[in-house]
């Protein structure tokens, strides 16, 4: 069976699963998108993976795996979505040390997770792209971009900010503004983080 290497399109507040994310992986040589649901704690961590900006203060459960593999000279060198069944994707995640290869099976929001911060491809079965792979509209203006689309403003939970609290940020000097950001990433409030952040790539 082929592989089809695919590319992070974005992750958006699923509507259909509640307190789920749905993360959206792109077809690099085709149109056809692998939407994949994920939970919060996962979608926060790959999130966190493509904002170069955003440092947590403490290694996160990812980053942890990272640099225990790292003191080790473990590499993942590539993930693979090779199974789907009942709606459930299923990865594994290809390792090398000391030029030995194995293979480790990881829940594909986990596998993803990894790959962003090893920096290796993900790839899927061409029949799990034909089975499962949809067209979405794809909007004119970021045709040309390639760069992940994250959608950050849509990670947020029923405790987010309110509209007032948003208008806040707006009052704020670019100052203010990075401070407020030190603050949410020091407390790990990552959420808030990309709020304060968003406000201040408007000015």
């Amino acid at each position: 069976m082929s592989l089809v290497r695919l590319n992070i399109k974005g992750i958006s507040y699923s509507q259909t699963q509640n307190g789920a994310y749905a993360l959206i992986l792109n077809e690099v040589d085709g149109d056809r998108k692998l939407p994949i649901v994920i939970g919060a704690f996962e979608a926060q961590s790959i999130a966190i993976a493509l904002e170069k900006e955003i440092r947590p203060p403490r290694p996160l459960t990812h980053d942890l795996f990272k640099n225990f593999s790292d003191r080790f000279d473990i590499t993942v060198k590539q993930v693979i979505i090779h199974k789907l069944v009942d709606g459930v994707f299923y990865s594994s995640l290809i390792c090398e040390r000391d030029k030995i290869e194995e293979i480790i099976d990881a829940r594909t929001s986990d596998a993803i997770a990894l790959a962003l911060r090893f920096q290796a491809p993900i790839f899927t079965y061409k029949n799990i792209l034909d089975k499962a792979g949809i067209y979405l509209k794809v909007n004119p203006e970021k045709e040309g971009d390639t760069q992940p689309d994250i959608l950050v403003e849509d990670l947020v939970t029923e405790d987010a900010d309110t509209p007032s609290q948003q208008d806040e940020y707006k009052g704020k000097t670019l100052e203010e503004l990075n401070h407020l950001l030190d603050e949410a990433v020091t407390n790990e409030d990552y959420e808030k983080a990309a709020k304060i952040r968003d406000e201040i790539s408007k000015r």
